[in-house]
C-alpha cells in the first residue's frame, strides 16, 4: 500500500520566524542592531535555499517538510524552472539548483566555480493529452510524437496515429500542441528522446532547456503545461508524471527502441535507468533506453551546488539525507529510488573535504 503523503500546491517555503525584544533608552539602536544581526545570522545557518525544477517539485516539497521536522534545518526551494535555478546558482543567490539538465558548457563557464550534480530522483515524462473519450490507452511512437511537434500530423485521424490505435475512433479535429515556455529541464528530456528517434527533429529543432517550437503554445512550468492541456479540446503536450496523475490527465503508452509499448510508471522509469552507467561526474541522459520493459522518456533530476560554497557541508548533508532517507517515499510521489550503486558513489563525491565531481566541461547527451 502506497504511503499517504500532502502534497502543497503554494509555493515550498517554511517560514523561520525570530522575535526580537524592544528596549529602551539611549543604547536601544546598537541593542536592536545586534539583536538583528544574531537573527539574522541563526536565520542563515538554519536555512538553505533552493530554486529550479518543477519537475522535482512534488517530492521537494515533501523533503522541505520532512527535513525540516527532523533536523530543524529550513529548506525554501522555489519552483521557477531549471534553467532560471541554474541562473540563480550561477548568480549566487541560491544555495543549490534542482535541474532536469545539466550545466551545459555556457553555464559551467558563466558559473566560474566547480559545481557538484547530485542526481535525486529517477521520472517519467508523460505524453498527455486532452481528447473526448479517450481516457487512456493510447499508443504513440517517437517519431509520430516529433511529426505532431513539427507540425506534419495536424489531425488527431490521421493515418499514422490511428495505426498505432486500432479500434480507436479519433475526431477530424486539429491536434492543439502544448510545450514549456520556460528554460525547462523537462524539455531537455523530451528533446533530446526526440533527437534520437527523429532525424528530421535533430537537424531542425534539436534538443535543448529551450528551443524554438514549431508550433503550440507554451505554458510555464509542469502545471502550467498541466493547466492548459485541461482546458484545451483536442491538445497534447508533456508533463512529468506526478502533475499528471495528481491532474488526472491521460497520459500515452510509448513504443520504446524494443518495440513494446511501455506506460511511464516507477517501475518503467527504474527500468529504464538500468542501463545507463553513471558517469564520474554524475551526469547522464537516459532516453530512448534499451531496456525491453523501460519507458523511453526518462531522465534523472539533480540538485546543483558549489562544493567550495559558504554553506557546502550544510547543503551536502541535505544531500546526504536526499539519497539516503528522502528516497523512502519517492514511489508514493510517482518518482522511481535511485539505484543504490548511483547512492554509494553520490556518497564517496559528498565526503565534507571532497572536491571531485567538479567537471567544467559539460555532459554529452547520450
Amino acid at each position: 500500500m502506497k504511503k499517504h503523503i500532502t502534497v502543497l500546491s503554494s509555493s515550498l517555503v517554511v517560514a523561520l520566524a525570530i522575535g526580537a525584544a524592544l528596549l529602551t533608552g539611549c543604547s536601544s539602536k546598537q541593542s536592536n542592531s545586534a539583536t538583528d544581526s544574531t537573527a539574522a545570522s541563526a536565520a542563515s545557518s538554519n536555512s538553505l535555499t533552493g530554486a529550479g525544477s518543477t519537475f522535482v517539485y512534488p517530492i521537494m516539497t515533501h523533503w522541505a517538510q520532512e527535513y525540516q521536522q527532523q533536523t530543524g534545518i529550513t529548506i525554501n526551494y522555489q519552483a521557477v524552472g531549471s534553467g532560471a535555478g541554474i541562473s540563480n546558482l550561477i548568480d549566487h543567490t541560491v544555495d543549490f539548483a534542482g535541474s532536469d539538465a545539466p550545466m551545459n558548457a555556457d553555464e559551467l563557464a558563466r558559473a566560474k566555480d566547480p559545481v557538484v550534480h547530485v542526481p535525486d530522483v529517477i521520472g517519467a515524462v508523460c505524453i498527455s493529452y486532452n481528447v473526448a473519450g479517450m481516457q487512456s490507452g493510447l499508443h504513440f511512437s517517437g517519431p509520430v510524437i516529433a511529426d505532431i511537434y513539427l507540425g506534419k500530423i495536424k489531425f488527431w485521424d490521421d493515418p499514422q496515429i490511428m495505426k498505432l490505435n486500432p479500434g480507436k475512433k479519433f475526431p477530424h479535429a486539429a491536434i492543439f500542441t502544448v510545450h514549456r515556455s520556460d528554460a525547462s529541464g523537462t524539455t531537455n528530456i523530451v528533446t533530446d528522446y526526440l533527437s534520437k528517434v527523429s532525424p528530421e527533429w535533430q537537424s531542425t529543432v534539436g534538443e535543448g532547456k529551450e528551443v524554438k517550437w514549431p508550433n503550440g503554445l507554451g505554458g510555464k512550468g509542469n502545471a502550467g503545461c498541466a493547466g492548459i492541456l485541461k482546458q484545451h479540446d483536442n491538445s497534447i503536450g508533456y508533463i512529468e508524471l506526478a502533475y499528471a496523475v495528481q491532474n488526472s490527465i491521460p497520459y500515452a503508452d510509448m513504443e520504446n527502441s524494443s518495440g513494446n509499448f511501455i506506460t511511464p510508471s516507477v517501475e518503467s522509469a527504474a527500468a529504464a535507468a538500468a542501463p545507463f552507467p553513471m558517469p564520474e561526474n554524475m551526469t547522464k541522459f537516459i532516453t530512448n533506453t534499451s531496456a525491453p520493459q523501460g519507458y523511453p522518456i526518462t531522465g534523472f533530476s539533480w540538485l546543483i551546488f558549489y562544493p567550495n560554497g559558504a554553506k557546502a557541508d550544510q547543503v551536502k548533508k541535505f544531500m546526504n539525507w536526499v539519497i539516503t532517507k528522502g528516497q523512502a517515499d519517492n514511489q508514493a510521489l510517482y518518482y522511481a529510488p535511485l539505484p543504490q550503486s548511483v547512492v554509494s558513489a553520490i556518497q564517496a563525491q559528498l565526503q565534507p573535504s571532497s572536491a571531485s565531481n567538479t567537471s567544467a566541461t559539460p555532459p554529452p547527451a547520450q
